[in-house]
């Protein structure tokens, strides 16, 4: 009975620390153009990677641990928020209805957020 008990405690806490998988839902997918780091962030249906703008993957999130991931809405803007510890970020997108941009905060432990409107490629 110990044992099950112990088994079932370890299961539990391993589903507790699994990562939140990536699921775009309804925000856009596509590609968009940071442009002061050159660099195209990729949405798909179900990842998100950092290309250089000849298609080399630069950061591909499929891989890292993603957290406290959610799709949202700020009042009339399609919103995903979620953290990655390997990236050492937290990473906010708004999608304004009535453009083509992508706004994009990210959190960066003991610097500046860094803020960008990104531009549909």
């Amino acid at each position: 009975m110990k044992k099950i008990f112990v088994i079932l405690i370890i299961l539990l806490a391993a589903g507790t620390l699994s990562a939140d998988p990536i699921y775009l839902g309804n925000f856009p997918l596509g590609q968009w153009l940071d442009a002061n780091y050159n660099a195209v962030w990729d949405f798909t249906s179900n990842n998100i990677r950092i290309l250089s703008p000849n298609g080399r993957v630069l950061y591909d999130f499929s891989d890292k641990t993603i957290q406290d991931f959610k799709v949202t809405m700020e009042g009339s803007q399609p919103a995903i928020s979620f953290t990655c510890p390997e990236a050492g970020r937290s990473y906010k997108f708004l999608k304004p209805l009535l453009s083509d941009d992508l706004n994009m905060r990210i959190n960066r432990p003991n610097k500046p957020e860094y803020s960008v409107t990104m531009r549909k490629q």
